[in-house]
């Protein structure tokens, strides 16, 4: 019954089919309109039916959607199966030659016949597609002869076709087109011609352009270098015709050529910069010419990788685009809704203009950097401070704030004339103009931060306190209290100190005000007071919390949403900086009512949810162990929370926006290739929010989050891959050792319900794979250290349970990692050698470098792990590393690389001792030379390395003995060998020659070198070196050795002179271990010197010494 059935099914799916496909157009037309249906039920028909056509008669299928296009009457039909044809491509391999053939004959003939112009862009795309895919196995002969004939011929429609496609082609198949490149460049000369119709020179402008940017050969480049001044024509001729539509489109062309192909533009960029600039000053143009003319000039800016410092040479072009923007800033309304203090009005009054100038400012001076933009914002921010017109002083501050990210570095050598500037306008008659100089101060706070406030607390504070008294203007009190954020964020608890009582009272008063935004701005602020200064909120805990939990039991409506939502904030805050002692009275009440929250169902777009999920980890750091009990209800929505998918939209990149719904402004967009994909931003915040909850949970709970890590770990591994959201992977790869620690303390102390070392290796299995593999797709350097930072501690934690094969895959992984770290090294230097190459862009190459340098040295970190867990047992695939780390040693490279190199080699000899002198030859002439190196740093790892091979070496150091003394001796001597900077390279040299003495008396002369050692004694700066060398001389004396004591006894007065500065600094210098053996020693001493000679050694030692000696003698 079942197979009759199925049989029937399949007849009459055949049936319909056989209907689509046959020679009546109506059906299938038909099937297309359903397939545009704004119905989801009528389109998910019409989609099975599409699909089976597909399936069942793939050639038939596929020509009848171009004779659609061909023939169907309904533009929309015509231009939908044109984009269905191109969607069909990849099974372009599949169709039978003739039907391939058919297919590419029929293509052409419709360009030639079609008149609407959406549809003709969609043939073009897909007669482009059809091209790429076929031009490696077979090419389509017809093709290029066809274009060129179109381009030629008298109709403009045919030129532009013709001139689209060829763009595309550049895309698809640019090698294939290298032999025509001077034919193309003079047909696109000749299209680009003044006398050409606008859009013919607009296409060819998008074809030259396409090409410019797909051509990888400069040479190749510069063919089409000629044709910068009629590309630039189009513009100008198009905005004098008032043409704007199509200068719109040349512009963002150029947009892209700036952005991607800057060096292009070089060899006539004053010209080229300076017709632009025109544009974005010229009156009257719409908007959205001047706002493209004005992301062409920044995005040349920010072309930095392509032509370093190309636009900081340009003369005067920084100071018109940053006067341009500063009118576009002053494009800003009084609106009445602002002064309402609702925050959905906080952007009333701004426009388009303000908003892109704004944007364009941040942008500007991140890109060109402090030394080029603050000099124009000088010559303009003082006149625009100074006029009557309130909307240039508010402009003025607001490009300060802007600025100020990029500026910073230059603008904290010269912070007075800022803030003066700024607390002025704390005294403007007009509101917006003061909530645009608190606005200032709060980013300035941030920006400039921790500079800013120590050196200008005194001002700043104060002025801020009496901006909250402005109870005519609610919406610049809530800013003032937003700004107290701002600048405790980088103050400590002492700076904060003297300010706490104005501070908190004013606050306190703010809560009790009628406006939400004054109330909301209030509890941020107290928030961050209260974490700045830790336990000195101790005081105000009685004042502040009766309001916090009112405000969170009675803020119950939804327009208080946002308010109970912050008082959670703030009372977590509040509660973490006074400690559990203090907060515990309150801790249960709170804890409850968060419960009850928690359990009623909030709506998805409550901001109760994310501030609950942050408030919980806080409120755990405050408890500790006692807030196990809560995490059964607090688990389950962080959980969900952490496992929401992205709510991502692929499309067409030549679709029309409104395919990705972004009502709400959360969608980001980003094109790839030919697909756009927009991604849902909240959902990504929340989901951030609860990985690095979890995190937090682990981390402080240890072994009590046990429980909880077979449902985590599984929610978070697949996380350290999720390249949506950097911040979710960050949390994930901090995550991962603490798992595997909790999992750890919980076998040890009995906690893991009979589990033992053979779960905590299937969690290391599970675990530290995942992470290996994620190191070679990661995309950000900045999480490429964090995760070899993680890979470091979980290999801590696990040890010897990692399996050679893991091993040895983590080793071919650190070998791409630092392969593609070289080559990133490689393209700066390329970049530093460009034409245009200026200090400022030096600066940035080094500060990337510096962070390849932190990648190095957490690869060392990982080494080290490595050699001190599996010691000889990880030679051989130390040697397959050693191609990577023996070129840092040379002297081309930075102190940073140095360093580690030197302090990989010291792990392997301390770690593999006898086994590691193969490696001797290799690495021993650097580290005696790098032994006097200027740098601190590279100084101490050298001389510390020298002691190890002393200790370890045996007979292979004995050749190298003499010149290592030596070298100690240089350190030792130099005469600030004992200030601070110095020394702990000089402890370690004492260390090293110490370990010389003692491994190596038979080729030196110890009667010279032991005293000089000696004498440097007792060291005080690197604690555990102190331990090391304060036990050897106790041990060295245990034995009398006689060289150490010298002739009669003659060093014994400084011995015990060490030994009483030792024993008095507690634990710091030696183990108790080490102590209670010297007192033995003294005791001894005590009993068999002289009086005399002890009384006069007893006498040259300081008060606390001879009190420490009595006390332990006695």
């Amino acid at each position: 019954m079942d197979m009759d059935a199925n049989s029937q099914l399949s007849a009459a799916a055949e049936s319909q089919v056989n209907a689509l496909l046959g020679p009546d157009a109506g059906p299938f037309e038909a099937l297309v309109s359903q397939l545009m249906s704004a119905r989801n039920e009528d389109r998910g028909q019409a989609e099975q039916l599409f699909n089976l056509c597909r399936s069942r008669h793939l050639d038939t299928f596929l020509l009848k959607l171009v004779f659609t296009v061909r023939s169907s009457s309904a533009p929309d039909v015509r231009a939908m199966s044109a984009v269905l044809l191109r969607k069909q491509l990849g099974s372009w391999s599949q169709l039978s030659a003739q039907s391939q053939a058919s297919v590419k004959e029929q293509l052409l003939f419709c360009i030639q016949q079609e008149e609407n112009q959406s549809v003709l862009k969609k043939l073009c795309d897909t007669v482009a597609e059809v091209a790429g895919n076929v031009a490696e196995e077979a090419p389509w002969m017809e093709l290029l002869p066809f274009l060129f004939q179109c381009v030629n011929s008298n109709v403009n429609r045919l030129k532009v076709s013709a001139l689209l496609i060829f763009g595309q082609l550049a895309q698809h198949m640019g090698p294939q087109l290298q032999p025509h490149l001077s034919t193309l460049h003079n047909l696109f000369q000749q299209t680009l011609s003044p006398s050409m119709p606008n859009d013919v020179r607009s296409a060819a402008l998008r074809a030259t352009a396409y090409f410019v940017q797909t051509l990888e050969d400069a040479k190749e480049r510069d063919i089409f270098q000629d044709l910068l001044p009629a590309m630039m024509q189009t513009v100008t001729q198009a905005i004098e015709m008032h043409e704007e539509s199509t200068a719109q489109d040349a512009l963002e062309m150029l947009i892209e050529i700036a952005g991607t192909e800057p060096r292009f533009l070089r060899k006539q960029l004053v010209e080229v910069v300076g017709s632009i600039l025109q544009i974005a000053e010229a009156e009257g143009l719409e908007e959205s010419t001047q706002h493209l003319a004005v992301e062409f000039l920044v995005s040349l800016t920010e072309a930095r990788e392509r032509a370093p410092g190309m636009m900081r040479k340009l003369p005067h072009f920084t100071g018109r685009l940053f006067a341009i923007l500063m009118k576009m800033l002053t494009d800003i309304e009084d609106d009445p809704a602002w002064h309402s203090a609702e925050a959905e009005c906080e952007d009333a009054g701004e426009t388009s203009n303000y908003e892109m100038a704004q944007e364009c400012l941040d942008r500007l001076a991140i890109s060109m950097g402090g030394s080029s933009v603050l000099p124009a914002a000088s010559e303009l921010l003082p006149v625009y401070l100074a006029d009557p017109d309130w909307r240039r002083r508010h402009a003025a501050l607001i490009a300060l704030a802007q600025i100020a990210e990029g500026c910073a570095k230059i603008m904290s050598k010269s912070l007075e004339p800022v803030i003066n500037m700024v607390l002025n306008s704390f005294q403007d008659s007009q509101p917006k103009v003061r909530w645009a100089a608190i606005n200032a101060i709060g980013q300035l706070s941030t920006d400039l931060g921790p500079d800013l406030q120590n050196q200008f607390h005194q001002r700043v504070l104060p002025a801020l306190v009496g901006a909250m008294d402005d109870f005519q203007n609610a919406r610049v009190q809530a800013h003032a209290a937003a700004a107290i954020l701002n600048f405790s964020e980088s103050c400590g608890p002492e700076l904060l100190n003297p300010y706490l009582d104005g501070v908190v009272a004013k606050l306190l008063t703010l809560l009790q005000s009628g406006k939400r935004m004054v109330q909301e701005g209030a509890l941020t602020a107290l928030a961050s007071v209260a974490d700045s200064s830790k336990e000195n909120f101790q005081v105000y805990y009685d004042s502040v919390m009766p309001f916090l939990k009112a405000i969170l039991i009675n803020a119950n409506d939804k327009s208080n949403r946002m308010l109970r939502a912050k008082a959670i904030e703030c009372l977590s805050l509040v509660g973490m900086a006074v400690g559990k002692e203090k907060f515990g009275q309150d801790a249960k009440q709170v804890m409850e009512v968060l419960l009850n929250l928690q359990g009623s169902h909030l709506e998805d777009d409550d901001p109760t949810t994310s501030y609950m999920l942050q408030a919980w980890a806080r409120l755990c750091k405050c408890l500790g162990q006692d807030f196990l009990p809560y995490m059964s209800i607090v688990m389950p929505p962080l959980l969900h929370s952490a496992q929401l998918k992205p709510d991502v939209t692929i499309t067409d990149a030549d679709d029309s926006d409104d395919d990705i719904d972004s009502d709400d402004g959360s969608v980001e967009t980003i094109t790839i290739g030919d697909k756009r994909i927009g991604i849902r931003t909240s959902f990504l915040e929340e989901k951030a929010t609860a990985c690095n909850m979890l995190c937090c949970y682990a981390d402080e709970l240890k072994e009590g989050f046990y429980p909880w890590i077979d449902q985590v770990a599984p929610v978070l591994v697949p996380l350290l891959k999720f390249y949506f959201h950097e911040e979710v992977r960050k949390a994930a790869v901090s995550a991962m050792p603490e798992l595997l620690r909790s999992a750890k303390l919980a076998i040890e102390k009995g906690q893991a319900q009979g589990r033992d070392q053979s779960y905590l290796k299937q969690l290391a299995d599970y675990i530290v794979p995942a992470l290996v593999d994620a190191l070679h797709k990661e995309p950000e350097v900045e999480v490429l250290i964090d995760m070899l930072d993680s890979l470091n501690e979980c290999l801590k934690i696990v040890g010897s349970l990692i399996d050679p094969a893991q091993i040895k895959g983590m080793v071919d992984e650190f070998k791409q990692v630092l392969t593609a770290s070289s080559t990133r090294k490689k393209e700066r230097a390329e970049r530093s050698h460009t034409e245009d190459f200026d200090a400022e862009e030096s600066e940035i190459i080094q500060e990337e470098n510096e962070q390849e340098e932190e990648m190095f040295e957490q690869f060392g970190e990982c080494v080290g792990t490595l050699l001190k867990t599996f010691k000889s047992n990880f030679l051989p695939l130390f040697e397959e590393l050693l191609p990577f780390i023996t070129p840092m040693l040379a002297k081309g490279c930075s102190n940073e690389e140095r360093r580690i190199a030197i302090c990989i080699f010291d792990d392997v000899a301390e770690q593999c001792q006898g086994n590691a002198t193969k490696y001797y030859n290799t690495f021993l002439p650097f580290v005696l030379e790098a032994a006097t190196d200027s740098d601190n740093d590279v100084r101490q790892a050298a001389v510390y390395g020298i002691g190890v091979c002393a200790e370890f070496g045996g007979a292979n150091f004995k050749p190298m003995v003499g010149e290592a003394l030596e070298k100690l001796k240089l350190v030792i001597s130099q005469p600030a060998a004992f200030h601070a900077d110095n020394v702990m390279a000089t402890d370690n040299a004492v260390s090293a020659l110490g370990k010389i003495c003692e491994f190596h008396r038979d080729v030196i002369d110890a009667t010279q070198v032991m005293p000089a050692w000696l004498s440097c004694l007792p060291i005080r700066a690197d604690l555990v070196e102190a331990k090391i060398v304060h036990e050897q001389l106790c041990s060295l004396m245990e034995r009398s050795d006689p060289i150490l004591l010298g002739s009669n006894g003659q060093y014994l007065p400084k011995i015990i002179a060490v030994f009483a500065e030792v024993i008095s600094s507690g634990n710091d210098l030696a183990t108790s271990e080490t102590i209670s053996r010297i007192a033995n020693i003294l005791r001894h001493i005590q009993q068999t010197m002289p009086a005399p000679a002890l009384a006069s050694t007893w006498s040259s030692l300081q008060p606390q010494q001879q009190a420490a000696l009595q006390s332990i003698l006695s």
